[in-house]
């Protein structure tokens, strides 16, 4: 008994002296990265919209601190919810809460102490627009997507939903209101997530099942629907992507490159859906893991060149 409660009370010293690094990591900082990065390219295309001229440099690091603030909170209150589940997943049973390594109302006050930190701070430094969709993203990622991946596989279209709002509050970051541009990035990329879920939901399809979650794939383990899904999302990406061009916040440079990439992404999702194989879902996966940046490259190398 004595050895027990030693254990029990070494357990608890570790989790009251939680290092910071266990806090960072609820924050997913690479997802958070990704999302500055699209909220970055949302404020640089609403100035060019607007006609150009110096980019507005304080403004632009506050929508970025806010929207880091409230994109980390809404990946740590995911994983609080998820903990139990994550724990029958192998792919995230090591993840700071499941694994035991951080106590969950500590990851809890920080988690809701970052969204409501990153929503005032938005409110504050840069205008109400941009604040009013980091709580609908936060909301809707959080109280929507989470407990409705647990119901339904069409949860992952939910979900891509907030997934694609970062460069739609870049856009109100920079003109305080939306445009058809603003919408068209949130476009591009709500239909770039889904073959790239689809590819994991396959990939993990063991992990989703032991954990309850009802995918695609755990629904239908021949893995057709999930395969054409992901050829469809894909080739309705190519004429979505051309958009910002036909609406003329970019050029030729970028409507080639969007073009090229389409393709791209397009072949490795008939690819997958000729060949449903662990490989083949892996070529996909990584596929869709070069799309985003190659696109937010060649948008950005457009309007420096333009």
């Amino acid at each position: 008994m004595k050895n027990a409660a030693f254990a029990t009370d070494g357990r608890t010293d570790a989790l009251a002296s939680a290092r910071p690094s266990l806090y960072l990591e609820l924050t997913r900082p690479r997802i958070t990265f990704m999302v500055l990065v699209t909220t970055a390219v949302g404020f640089i295309l609403a100035q060019g919209a607007s006609g150009g001229g110096p980019l507005p440099l304080a403004l632009f690091f506050h929508a970025l601190v806010g929207t880091a603030l409230v994109a980390s909170s809404s990946s740590a209150l995911n994983q609080v919810i998820e903990r139990e589940h994550d724990a029958k997943m192998r792919r995230t049973a090591d993840r700071p809460l499941p694994a035991g390594r951080l106590d969950p109302d500590r990851a809890l006050a920080f988690s809701v102490a970052l969204g409501v930190g990153g929503l005032v701070y938005l409110a504050v430094a840069v205008n109400l627009l941009t604040a009013l969709l980091g709580a609908v993203t936060l909301v809707a990622y959080v109280f929507v997507y989470t407990p409705l991946k647990r119901v339904t596989s069409f949860a992952t279209v939910v979900g891509a939903a907030p997934g694609a709002m970062p460069p739609v509050m870049g856009w109100a970051a920079f003109s305080d209101h939306l445009g058809a541009g603003a919408w068209a990035l949130f476009g591009i990329l709500l239909f770039w997530q889904l073959p790239h879920f689809l590819s994991i939901a396959w990939m993990y399809r063991s992990d989703y099942a032991n954990a309850g979650y009802p995918m695609l794939p755990v629904l239908e383990p021949d893995g057709a629907s999930t395969a054409r899904q992901a050829v469809l999302w894909a080739a309705a990406l190519i004429p979505l992507s051309l958009v910002p061009s036909a609406l003329g916040l970019t050029g030729m440079v970028y409507a080639v490159g969007a073009f090229v990439l389409g393709l791209g992404y397009l072949a490795a999702s008939v690819t997958f859906g000729r060949r449903r194989t662990g490989i083949s879902g892996r070529r996909l996966l990584l596929a869709s893991v070069l799309y985003l940046p190659g696109i937010l490259t060649v948008m950005l190398a457009d309007r420096l060149l333009g």
